[in-house]
């Protein structure tokens, strides 16, 4: 095990798979002597040269198309957004060639490609830079969606995703980046649609993913001094979602409390909720409650930003309320 920030497990993941597979290459703005925004891909092109590490003018229409056609053709892209939020202005190449092409060209081309780079609402950022975009894809068909949120499993998932034949979007969040913890040193891939459960528990179903990971592993502490027992799930696959893991565990507590970064209104929250609804509503013992950030543009002021998204006291409260709801 060797201790590791989590920009240096994605390089990592990113170096192994260039080092076996000579078709994967990597393109981006400022990827290749600057090194990426976040230094993912530091020093990567001295290795591997300019033509697998490419800088790309800013034109991310443009740069999409391109590595979409490079995936038809037999090689394996890895585009990095400098901000995902840009990657908006890719979204026709994004969805209606990357996740229809298989579709449509009857099975004829693979587009193993991987869309990755840093989101997630930021310190002081702004709001063009402080995007969450998991929503805005998630309804597009053909796409796998994954967020990260350790060193771990962000070098085992983005491994896998180089691998895989379908397009993935890989989410990293901006504050995660120096994030530590002891990682193999040895060659794991993690499945890109299973959820993992961080603690196992009986009173309520804790369902979160990416940065809010770590801000309701803060409110179980709280928790647990507080005498509850929550079951925490980190989502990872937010396309398709792990219903088995999330069934199972509705099935044990009866009760379920999602947190997430992402907007309210037609987020990722919503997606769950319905789904739950679908399958395991005879299972609940109160309906389900949704933490999720302002339907606002991200402010800029700190402290007004702070109040957009849940904070760890938040989840605390709503798991006491939770918990102790009779119906």
């Amino acid at each position: 095990m060797a201790e590791t920030l989590l920009f240096n497990a994605l390089r990592e993941a990113i170096d192994e798979e260039m080092a076996r597979d000579s078709s994967v290459f990597v393109l981006g703005e400022d990827v290749g002597h600057y090194g990426g925004s976040y230094k993912v891909t530091k020093d990567l092109y001295k290795k591997y040269g300019e033509l697998r590490v490419l800088d790309t003018p800013i034109a991310e229409n443009s740069f999409t198309g391109l590595a979409v056609g490079a995936a038809m053709t037999g090689l394996r892209p890895i585009i990095e957004g400098m901000n995902m939020g840009f990657l908006l202005l890719a979204f026709n190449q994004i969805a209606n060639n990357a996740g229809m092409l298989r579709y449509t060209s009857g099975g004829n081309f693979k587009i193993p490609m991987v869309i990755r780079g840093p989101g997630g609402v930021g310190r002081q950022l702004g709001a063009e830079h402080s995007q969450r975009l998991e929503a805005y894809f998630q309804a597009v068909p053909g796409l796998k969606i994954v967020a990260c949120s350790t060193p771990y499993n962000a070098k085992g998932l983005l491994k896998a995703a180089i691998r895989n034949d379908n397009p993935v979007l890989f989410f990293e969040h901006v504050l995660l980046y120096n994030l530590k913890e002891n990682i193999p040193e040895h060659e794991y891939l993690l499945p890109l649609d299973r959820a993992e459960i961080v603690r196992r528990g009986k009173d309520v179903t804790i369902l979160t993913y990416s940065r809010m990971r770590h801000h309701v592993l803060q409110a179980v502490k709280t928790l647990e001094k507080k005498g509850y027992d929550p079951e925490v799930i980190d989502l990872i696959s937010l396309k398709p979602l792990d219903m088995d893991t999330i069934g199972a565990s509705v099935k044990k507590t009866h009760r379920v409390v999602i947190v997430e970064e992402c907007m309210k209104t037609g987020g990722i929250g919503a997606e769950i909720i319905a789904s739950i609804n679908d399958r395991f509503f005879d299972e609940l013992d109160a309906p389900v409650l949704r933490l999720s950030s302002q339907d606002i543009p991200t402010p800029y002021n700190g402290t007004l930003e702070r109040l957009t998204i849940v904070q760890p006291e938040q989840i605390v409260e709503a798991v006491e309320k939770m918990v102790t709801l009779q119906v």
